[in-house]
């Protein structure tokens, strides 16, 4: 079995102050159905855990029961940090469950085919993450005001969602983490507590996440993009 933990437990705070950028909406739906439903659909997942804020298990209840979805589904209370969200989600999967796609709720245009790469590379190698190569050229500065550093760009990646794991894996690496007392930005980060490679999966298509009020335009032209082609491909 393939599961996936879906973190919506963040508070947003880039977005402003008393904003839940998960139930903000955007092309006819909130960001945080936009997602689920994309794994809801996905053929190859099984299960899903949602990590959400104690005290809004009724609404995420309400809203799986308003869209219809069908596939099975666990709520459980996020951590203090997303590493610690990530870690409650690990612990609600069931035991017969193998790999885990960890997605942030607010990142709504992944599609299944990524979703499936990845697992097949985490199948693979143990650690896969969804990825794609930048483009700018960026610069380092040391303290905020002057250039320090001029990275080569063909050696960077921007790291996205989902980040897929064999589950002993990103268990034993999250233990490491808390064990040592750190914290991480992002799951792949842990691997590397326990010498664990990751698989990059380059995300042929644009994976945005909604951080900032400018992003939801972005996304929303993303997501009636996808639709678009999806009407056209039954109209043929």
């Amino acid at each position: 079995m393939n599961a996936a933990v879906i973190v919506a437990a963040g508070q947003g705070k880039r977005m402003g102050p008393g904003v839940d950028k998960l139930f903000l909406e955007v092309a006819g739906r909130p960001v945080i159905a936009h997602t689920w439903a994309r794994f809801d659909a996905a053929a190859c997942i099984d299960e899903i855990v949602l990590v959400v804020r104690a005290g809004f298990e009724p609404v995420f209840v309400e809203l799986a029961a308003r869209e219809g979805w069908r596939k099975p589904f666990r709520l459980v209370p996020g951590g203090a940090e997303r590493q610690d969200s990530v870690w409650n989600g690990l612990a609600a999967l069931s035991a017969e469950s193998r790999l885990v796609a960890i997605q942030d709720g607010a990142r709504p245009c992944v599609s299944e085919e990524l979703i499936a790469a990845t697992l097949a590379a985490a199948a693979e190698t143990g650690a896969a993450v969804a990825a794609q190569r930048v483009t700018d050229t960026i610069k380092e500065s040391e303290d905020g005001i002057r250039v320090s550093g001029h990275p080569d760009r063909s050696r960077l990646w921007a790291v996205q969602t989902p980040q897929t794991f064999r589950i002993e894996v990103i268990r034993r690496a999250l233990e490491a983490v808390r064990q040592q007392g750190l914290q991480v930005t992002d799951d792949t980060a842990a691997c590397a507590l326990i010498g664990q490679p990751v698989r990059l999966v380059e995300s042929p298509e644009p994976n945005p996440k909604v951080t900032t009020p400018a992003d939801l335009e972005v996304v929303a032209l993303r997501l009636r993009a996808g639709a678009a082609i999806l009407v056209l491909a039954g109209a043929g």
